[in-house]
């Protein structure tokens, strides 16, 4: 197995239950994932200021449940500790070999799996499997526009993608222009207004921003709910955009462009913090950016402002080197996976995690380890490869005529169904 994150660690628990021998394989020094990184000072997408978005009930295991002295909605300094707690808990850590890094994955021709790995001394390894578990997450690589706005070269101040932002204390008194309206660019726009001494926040393209909560409930908890999930996209669309007119209003009256599309035709982000900081006018909406000058930022509605530094919170991609490079999980280009998670052509190499939830991971990923430890066992089996090529075919349109398609786009579930069809493999 590949990786002790959240996902890793699901697999390893689910693996350990029913008595299956393996050994997991993590690069860093301890589990946690993006999760612990901050704390550790390493890069990643994760940063000081960094919460959950989804319920505490959610996002701990089902057989490990987060304490009554936990919060809501987790810093990451509180899932760290939880998830190295979990390995504690649950006997995964003798299993673990930490600062081991995966350098190749190749199944021969009798379905057998070689792994290479190298430890913190350099020393390579060679092993043999019967099955390979790759969770090794799907946020290691910053996309930063392509190419970059006019006159980038000439920008006198700093320019950072969201993953190399830590804390916002360290802008104290700067201009900073946040590019994005996702998760990490609402979050960072709240966080650095707090210091800077102006913060812009530049949205090229409308974005669908919901709180926490509705109706006093986590929207992650109505999510799941019966009563939701049983509903039609329709139904969903109309209770949600309802509730959001009650709740928060249109986003224009906020500077921000609305949104093409119905919500869960497009990205939605999470957020308490970002449109009562607009209210207050610690963060200025702006559109998209045209030039760079000097320190001059221009917008396309020809507006400028003065800025010492430009954050990009434009996404995130992943590399899977250890891969060969056509896998069709490789992050270049849409995912093609049967059930999100094997590849048809290479039966006994399971992907975990390789998904984006509207809501929280966690159930999926443990859902996904129990299917995998039903397919090890032999109590389900695989279609035949054709089977599951056709399987792929028809998610990756559903994803094309919602979402368009794209390697981002196309690890996008939705939460109940996806619960259920894996119940059913």
């Amino acid at each position: 197995m590949i990786g002790a994150g959240l996902s890793g660690l699901a697999a390893a628990y689910a693996l350990r239950e029913h008595g299956l021998d393996f050994v997991c394989l993590e690069k860093s020094p301890g589990v946690g994932g993006i999760w612990r990184r901050p704390s550790a000072g390493e890069p990643g997408p994760a940063y000081q200021a960094l919460h959950l978005n989804s319920a505490k009930q959610l996002t701990c295991f089902e057989a490990f449940p987060m304490g009554e002295e936990m919060p809501l909605y987790p810093s990451h300094r509180d899932m760290a500790a939880y998830l190295r707690e979990f390995a504690e808990w649950a006997g995964l850590l003798p299993h673990i070999e930490f600062r081991t890094e995966v350098v190749s994955v190749r199944q021969d021709d009798y379905g057998i799996w070689t792994v290479v790995s190298r430890d913190a001394r350099g020393v390579e390894t060679v092993r043999t499997f019967d099955q390979v578990v790759v969770a090794a997450g799907h946020h290691d690589v910053a996309l930063l526009p392509n190419p970059l706005p006019p006159g980038a070269e000439s920008f006198t101040g700093r320019v950072l993608h969201s993953m190399d932002y830590v804390d916002g204390a360290e802008f104290a008194g700067q201009r900073v222009v946040v590019v994005g309206l996702g998760a990490s660019a609402v979050d960072i726009a709240a966080d650095v207004s707090r210091h800077t001494a102006r913060t812009v926040l530049s949205v090229r393209n409308g974005q669908h921003v919901v709180p926490k909560q509705l109706f006093g409930m986590s929207v992650d908890v109505i999510a799941v709910a019966p009563w939701f999930s049983s509903k039609s996209l329709t139904e969903q669309q109309e209770f949600i955009e309802e509730a959001l007119r009650v709740a928060r209003g249109p986003l224009a009256e906020y500077g921000l462009p609305e949104p093409p599309n119905r919500i869960f035709q497009s990205p939605v982000t999470v957020s308490d913090e970002i449109l009562p900081r607009i209210r207050q006018g610690a963060v200025r909406p702006r559109p998209g950016i045209e030039s760079l000058s000097g320190s001059t930022v221009r917008f396309t509605d020809g507006s400028t402002e003065e800025a010492d530094a430009i954050v990009f919170c434009t996404g995130f991609g992943w590399e899977m080197p250890f891969l060969e490079a056509d896998h069709p999980a490789s992050g270049r280009g849409p995912v093609r996976l049967y059930r999100r998670m094997v590849d048809p052509d290479r039966p006994g190499l399971f992907f975990l995690g390789l998904i984006r939830p509207v809501g929280s991971i966690t159930r999926l990923v443990e859902a996904q380890a129990r299917w995998v430890v039903r397919l090890v066992t032999g109590e389900s089996k695989l279609p035949e490869p054709a089977a599951m090529a056709e399987e792929v075919d028809g998610f990756l349109a559903g994803i094309e005529r919602r979402y368009g398609l794209s390697a981002g786009a196309s690890v996008h579930v939705d939460v109940t169904p996806y619960l259920r069809q894996l119940s059913e493999a």
